[in-house]
């Protein structure tokens, strides 16, 4: 059920962000912020900062950022609702439960999960002791997964007929509508439910807190079903892209060696765990996306793939490349001898998965060791050829100094100067790099601004009085300062998180900085800064007025900006100001005027 909002902002108003964090990093303080290194990404110097005042954090680094609430989904992977109630039990609050929208929503997942965790049990018991379900345990010993195997992973079979597992969640009073929401039947002509799995081997999918969400049903052999794997569809409690076969088992494991190996499939899984390497996963019948791989991320920075790494490659290497730089991520492969899949090696060989994963070659060296190995370089063609298609594979990466090293390193395999593939390397035929960066250098009337929003976060009353929507030149301070003004409407709710749940993407991160932002500034002198840059601004696009009002009105404008520099007149200057700017639409800029 949904928290009563009352409660959860009266334990964030009870917890010091700062403790809470100092439970997981070392922290310093620094000016008014605490600093330390980020939990969520390696580094070497401190860009975790933390900010009691406005009870948020940011790294500069990763970009993670968010209130006490987030930190702790993220660092004890939780949801939110268990993130509050951890927080809630340390400042001994009892917390109460709505009934309203967000309840029903939660109350209808309790409802999904609860009858995948039935199903999940039926198909269990039914694998282990049905005498029809002999075939598949047979199948299963055949392939090394015996009793203990499928206890430990929760396996099972669906059996034959048709609608045995519907009679049976009924027989529990599950309605048929739940049962067809989760995915585990359908309502056939005669409109009654029939189960989605049949005569498969079943295993259950579960999120990274255990909750069984989903399934993948494995024909037997000699079935005459063309489809190998049948996967459940996407539901309200399961999407592929976010799902990662395994983790809930090798979360621990994960986290502690800092390091997840994705996988193909689930017996591949298995089959890692089974030869004592417990932080394999598996990507759910899709291929790696960002979602995946932001997933990783929460838990480890180094991520080995267990699977054919080239031909995944082959038009996502770039995605790859952005998502190691945008992540954080070292991305490598592992290589198994004699092109067997994880699953055969746990019986046949099982030390040589852990050797595989050991001797994991970084993705590009992976992919440009494939196009040399084993290549004829018998003549100068030979050797240009393969030159040639190496390069084409090392000028995929972003990183100059990265495609020379490999350059290089293919020169003295093939016999040709390394200066001549170091150069092509340098010369790499791309688009301008578009750098972004959260700590980007801005100017002058940008830092302005800047410091305008971080004040409002900070010091609302003090400066939201001078400030109005046509001083923000800039296009998202602009839409910070919306987002911020609305939520200062908004009763009983923090005005930071407010903010940010009415902001695009792009405020939010300047939000976020904002939010941690160090600044010791008079926020009047700011807003008056900021008019005083506003009506230059303005005066200087104004050319070619002839309207003598709007002529006299301008004049006043230029004594009146000479009398910011004086404080006992600063207040009556900035009002009068700020009227004239909000009339003539300072932002467009333009040269006449709405009454000219």
């Amino acid at each position: 059920m949904a928290i009563a909002e009352e409660d959860i902002e009266r334990v964030r108003a009870s917890v010091s962000i700062v403790d809470v964090v100092q439970q997981y990093v070392a922290l310093r303080k620094t000016g008014r912020n605490w600093v330390g290194l980020c939990p969520f990404h390696a580094e070497k110097s401190g860009s975790f900062n933390v900010r009691e005042e406005t009870a948020r954090y940011k790294c500069f680094g990763c970009q993670a950022g968010g209130d006490v609430f987030k930190f702790v989904q993220e660092i004890e992977h939780v949801d939110f609702v268990t993130a509050v109630e951890k927080l809630a039990g340390r400042a001994g609050i009892t917390l109460t439960y709505t009934s309203g929208g967000e309840s029903q929503d939660r109350q209808r997942r309790k409802k999904l999960v609860g009858a995948m965790e039935a199903a999940v049990e039926w198909y269990h018991e039914r694998l282990l002791s049905s005498p029809d379900a002999r075939e598949a345990r047979d199948y299963l010993r055949q392939r090394g997964l015996s009793g203990d195997v499928a206890r430990r992973f929760k396996l099972g079979y669906a059996p034959k007929d048709w609608d045995l597992l519907s009679t049976h969640l009924k027989s529990l009073k599950i309605p048929d509508d739940v049962l067809v929401d989760v995915g585990l039947s359908f309502i056939n002509s005669r409109q009654r439910p029939t189960d989605a799995f049949r005569d498969r081997i079943m295993f259950p999918i579960f999120t990274d807190t255990g909750e069984p969400v989903a399934f993948g049903g494995r024909i037997l052999p000699g079935s005459s079903d063309p489809a190998k794997y049948k996967n459940s569809s996407e539901t309200k409690i399961y999407f592929k892209s976010k799902t990662l076969y395994g983790m809930n088992w090798a979360k621990n494991d994960v986290v502690k060696a800092d390091q997840v190996i994705v996988c193909e499939g689930y017996t591949d899984v298995i089959g890692f765990h089974r030869s004592g390497v417990t932080r394999a996963v598996a990507t759910c019948g899709t291929a790696l996306t960002e979602d995946h791989v932001r997933i990783l991320k929460r838990f480890a920075s180094r991520v080995v793939l267990a699977f054919d790494a080239d031909a995944a490659g082959q038009g996502a290497a770039e995605k790859f490349y952005e998502w190691e730089k945008k992540y954080q991520v070292q991305v490598s492969v592992a290589r198994f001898p004699d092109g067997k899949d994880p699953g055969d090696l746990a019986n046949s060989d099982p030390a040589a998965l852990a050797a595989a994963i050991d001797e994991a070659m970084p993705f590009l060296g992976f992919r440009v060791n494939r196009v040399v190995g084993g290549k004829p370089l018998r003549s100068p063609e030979d050797r240009a050829r393969v030159a040639e298609q190496a390069m084409r594979v090392i000028n995929e990466h972003p990183d100059v100094n990265v495609r020379k090293l490999y350059a290089g390193e293919v020169a003295t395999r093939v016999g040709i100067p390394v200066a001549d593939l170091s150069r092509l390397a340098e010369k790499r035929n791309e688009r301008p790099e578009v750098r972004v960066s959260s700590t980007r250098e801005m100017g002058v009337a940008e830092n302005a601004e800047f410091v305008a929003i971080t004040l409002l976060l900070q010091a609302w009353d003090d400066i939201a009085p001078w400030l109005i929507e046509e001083l923000f030149d800039s296009e998202v301070s602009r839409r910070a300062f919306l987002a911020l003004a609305a939520a200062s409407q908004v009763e009983s709710k923090n005005l930071v998180d407010t903010a940010l749940e009415l902001a695009d993407p792009e405020v939010r991160e300047l939000l976020e900085r904002a939010a941690v932002a160090d600044v010791e500034v008079e926020p009047m002198s700011v807003a008056f800064d900021l008019i005083g840059v506003a009506v230059r601004r303005v005066l200087s696009r104004r050319t070619g007025v002839t309207d003598a009002d709007a002529i006299r009105a301008d004049r006043e404008a230029r004594v009146r900006l000479e009398e910011l520099e004086d404080s006992r007149l600063a207040p009556a200057a900035s009002e009068a100001l700020l009227m004239w700017i909000a009339e003539r639409g300072t932002r467009a800029g333009g040269g006449g005027d709405s009454r000219d």
